[in-house]
């Protein structure tokens, strides 16, 4: 009979409560040291500002949205810092993107987003003209403090890339029941990851995340030609980015919540299904593409991914497991008939209602807990049973996605989901 205790562990991860532990010893350390925002400063270098940061936008068919985005960004960095590459747009996305007063290029056709980051970072010439770009999705909204809280990290000469804080944009945008709930499961998402793993993952003294998410992130522009932005074969461009920073040893990530940037997440289940593909497809192609090494970076990789596959594993067997012991606890003569009997046996054996209900169902609650408390949304607490059967969905994409890195190819052309004025 396997405990609640461990069950809870299989199902909800030793990574979240070993980041978690490493993510305090980062508190305290920063409380106790209470270091300067100019820590690895001399006397021949200056403090980033915003004047120093290129920002760069990838797009394809992004206008109803790009106007907004364009506008949230400029009033914080220079409109002539911005620069907006085009991927095929047959919309009006280019003469949207021109009349917010931004550079602007398009390319000769659909390339994907990779290729078009890698398009534009060479005809704007940005590694020469700024030392930081930041790689923003069109449909992000970069918040005001922002800048004032990623750069600092930058002044210790060991960070080459700052991951953004990410919040679901989902209000205004006239969503349905659905919408709303699949929103609401992502922010949770964002909540725990970014709380319980990347804030520990990124400390200076154990750092190693799996990604700098792609919708709102700062690289110093000296390692950009040392990175394989548009590898063939992978769908998405920020796992193997994060991933060519660390096997090729070109420095730390920096990560704080406070650079908070707000991105527009599906805002239905059929999209969030396919964008859920894509990131998973996305991953797995880039652990193909990159052997494991001896460091510390392929240790955390190694145990974040047989965590996901062990608790998806569980997820997806969960209803079949809660259906046969609640069938033989509603009709009592039921494990007495042939196959279902023995398939009720199988089950009991290591599975128990209590077992459930202390190792899955009450830790999944407390945690919507903590993140309703954090948001200060009691919302999340209404729809709180529901997170967890939208996890058993995860956790199917999850394990499809395994077997679709080994056996299929992406050209990482893309299609904008269907968007929304913020």
């Amino acid at each position: 009979m396997v405990p609640w205790w461990l069950l809870a562990i299989a199902v909800f991860g030793a990574n979240f409560a070993l980041w978690g532990m490493i993510g305090l010893l980062r508190l305290l350390d920063g409380w106790r040291t209470r270091r300067s925002t100019v820590v690895g400063l001399d006397r021949f270098d200056r403090a980033l500002g915003v004047d120093d940061v290129a920002v760069l936008i990838p797009a394809h068919n992004e206008e109803a949205v790009i106007a907004d985005s364009l506008a949230a960004i400029t009033a914080l960095v220079p409109p002539e810092n911005v620069h907006v590459v085009s991927d095929g747009s047959t919309d009006r996305t280019v003469e949207l993107a021109r009349d917010c007063g931004v550079q602007v290029i398009s390319t000769a056709r659909n390339v994907g987003k990779a290729g078009a980051l890698k398009e534009a970072i060479r005809r704007f010439d940005l590694v020469e003209r700024f030392p930081v770009v930041m790689l923003l999705d069109a449909d992000t909204h970069v918040q005001p403090g922002y800048f004032a809280a990623a750069l600092p990290l930058f002044d210790d000469p060991e960070v080459v890339a700052v991951a953004g804080c990410v919040r679901t944009n989902w209000r205004g945008r006239g969503l349905g029941p659905i919408g709303k709930l699949v929103a609401l499961h992502r922010q949770r998402i964002y909540t725990m990851t970014q709380y319980l793993l990347k804030f520990g993952q990124t400390w200076r003294r154990t750092n190693a995340t799996h990604i700098v998410p792609g919708f709102a992130s700062m690289y110093r522009t000296e390692v950009l030609p040392r990175i394989e932005v548009n590898p063939p074969g992978l769908v998405i461009e920020d796992f193997n980015m994060t991933f060519e920073v660390y096997q090729k040893r070109l420095g730390k990530v920096g990560f704080t919540p406070s650079a908070v940037a707000a991105t527009q997440d599906p805002g239905c289940l059929k999209d969030y299904v396919k964008q859920c593909k894509r990131w998973a497809l996305g991953l797995w192609q880039t652990v193909r593409l990159h052997p494991p090494r001896a460091n510390l970076f392929t240790a955390m990789l190694a145990l974040l991914l047989l965590e996901m596959l062990t608790s998806s594993l569980l997820l997806v067997v969960l209803p079949i497991v809660v259906a046969v012991l609640l069938l033989a606890e509603l009709l009592p003569a039921l494990p007495h008939v042939p196959v279902f009997g023995e398939v009720h046996e199988f089950v009991s054996g290591f599975a128990t209602p209590s077992a459930l209900l202390f190792g899955v169902l009450v830790p999944d609650l407390l945690l919507t807990c903590v993140v309703a408390l954090l948001h200060r949304q009691p919302r999340y607490l209404l729809v709180s049973l529901l997170f967890l059967p939208l996890r058993v969905l995860d956790a199917g994409i999850a394990l499809y996605a395994i077997p679709a890195a080994w056996l299929t190819k992406s050209s990482g052309r893309w299609r904008s989901p269907a968007r929304a004025p913020s």
